[in-house]
């Protein structure tokens, strides 16, 4: 399963060509898309038109739904985000730290332009799907 984050969402929707938005278009036609709950949640809230709401949550809705947090996820959101912070990283949002600890504990590759997820990849192992 990949799952997308908010940043190339953003773009994809924007028509903003980027590596990113082309490798989501291709997995659009070949792979499973997962979006998390809270990436639902942020990236829809950014819409200022209705029509364009409507769109993508038509979209996003028929991909695969994920709850991206409980508990026990958040504790240990938060445990790597402290981790993170001992080798001199600080993450600037919680919902990064979120996204990336529940790719990691459910194997799944994540689909990111944001800088924030780069620590995860060489620290946690979080698989980039750039590369996929």
């Amino acid at each position: 399963m990949i799952i997308v984050d908010t940043s190339v969402w953003i773009d994809f929707f924007n028509g903003k060509v980027t590596e990113q938005t082309d490798r989501l278009d291709f997995f659009l036609i070949s792979s499973v898309i997962g979006v998390g709950d809270l990436i639902l949640a942020e990236l829809l809230q950014g819409f200022r038109n209705d029509d364009d709401y409507q769109v993508a949550q038509s979209l996003l809705i028929e991909l695969e739904l994920r709850p991206l947090c409980s508990v026990e996820l958040a504790i240990k959101s938060a445990e790597n985000y402290r981790m993170l912070r001992k080798r001199g990283i600080t993450i600037r949002k919680t919902m990064d730290c979120l996204i990336a600890t529940y790719c990691i504990e459910n194997k799944a590759a994540l689909l990111f332009s944001d800088r924030d997820f780069n620590p995860w990849v060489e620290h946690f192992h979080l698989i980039d799907a750039s590369y996929l």
